[in-house]
C-alpha cells in the first residue's frame, strides 16, 4: 500500500480515536463541560476555515494551472460547489432522520428508532470528513511531499479530530439518557467514528492512482469542510453566547489564526 494512503489511515484511525475520547466522557461525567465544548468547536472550525484555503484550494489552483487542460479557477469552483453540495445532500439526509426520531416516542421500539437514527446522523456526517483527511495525505504524493505540506495535511486531521471530541459525546450521551449503560454508551458513540478510516483510505487511493481528480478532489474536500464549518460547528459553538459573548469567537479567530501561522511559515 502506498505510503500517503497509510499516512492517510494513520490520521484517520487518530480523528476516530479522538471521537472515542469524546464518547469516553460518558464513563467519567455526568454531563460535558458545555464551555470547553464551544470553544473546541470555535477552534475546530477556525482550523477548517484556514486550512480548506492555505491547503486545499490554493494546491488545487496551482495544480490545475499546471496539469488541467481546464481553466484553474472553473476546476477549483466546480469542486468546491460539489464539496459544499454534496454536504448539503447529507445534511438533508441528516435532518430527515432526526425529523423521524423527533416523532418516534414512548415504547422501547420507538426509542431504539430515535437511537439508531441518532447513531446514523453523526456517521454519515463522518464520511465526507474522512474523505477531506484521506485526500489531503493522498495529495503528497509525485513529489509533493514537503514538510508545508504534510504540516497542511497533518493540520486538516487536528481540525477534524478535534470536532469529532465533542461528536463522540454528542452520541454517548443520549443513548446515557435513554437508559443504556455507560460501557454501552461508550462503544455506540466511538463506533460512530469508525467511518473516517475507512472514508480516508478511500479519498487517498483516489487521489493517488487518478491523479487527474487531485485538483477537484482538494477542491471538493475544500467545499464539504467550509459548509461543515460554517453551517454546523460556527452556529453550535455560539449557543451560549448571551452569557459569553465572545468565549466561542475567539476559539475561532485563535483556530484561523494558528493555521494561518503555521501555513504560512512553512511556506
Amino acid at each position: 500500500m502506498n505510503n500517503t494512503v497509510l499516512m492517510a489511515l494513520a490520521a484517520t484511525l487518530g480523528t476516530w480515536f479522538v471521537t472515542m475520547l469524546g464518547a469516553a466522557t460518558v464513563v467519567f461525567f455526568r454531563s460535558p463541560n458545555p464551555k470547553l465544548l464551544n470553544i473546541m468547536l470555535g477552534f475546530a472550525s477556525g482550523v477548517m476555515i484556514a486550512a480548506s484555503f492555505w491547503s486545499l484550494l490554493q494546491p488545487a489552483i496551482e495544480r490545475a494551472e499546471k496539469y488541467s487542460e481546464l481553466p484553474a479557477y472553473f476546476v477549483a469552483t466546480v469542486g468546491f460547489i460539489a464539496g459544499a453540495v454534496f454536504m448539503w445532500i447529507s445534511d438533508k439526509i441528516v435532518t430527515f432522520s432526526r425529523k423521524k426520531a423527533d416523532i418516534a416516542q414512548g415504547s422501547h421500539t420507538e426509542r431504539l428508532n430515535r437511537i439508531i437514527m441518532l447513531v446514523l446522523s453523526i456517521t454519515l456526517h463522518n464520511i465526507p470528513e474522512g474523505l477531506a483527511v484521506g485526500v489531503a495525505f493522498g495529495a503528497l504524493q509525485n513529489g509533493s511531499f514537503t514538510p508545508e505540506n504534510l504540516m497542511g495535511a497533518v493540520t486538516i486531521a487536528f481540525g477534524i479530530g478535534l470536532q469529532n471530541f465533542p461528536e463522540g459525546a454528542a452520541v454517548s450521551f443520549p443513548l446515557r439518557r435513554e437508559g443504556f449503560s455507560r460501557k454501552r454508551s461508550f462503544l455506540v458513540g466511538q463506533a460512530s467514528g469508525l467511518v473516517e478510516p475507512v472514508a480516508g483510505v478511500i479519498g487517498a487511493l483516489l487521489v493517488v492512482y487518478v491523479e487527474p481528480l487531485l485538483p477537484y478532489a482538494l477542491s471538493f474536500a475544500a467545499g464539504s469542510m467550509i459548509l461543515v464549518a460554517v453551517h454546523e460547528l460556527i452556529p453550535e459553538c455560539q449557543q451560549n453566547k448571551k452569557t459569553h459573548p465572545y468565549f466561542a469567537t475567539m476559539g475561532i479567530v485563535s483556530g484561523f489564526a494558528v493555521m494561518m501561522l503555521l501555513d504560512v511559515m512553512l511556506g
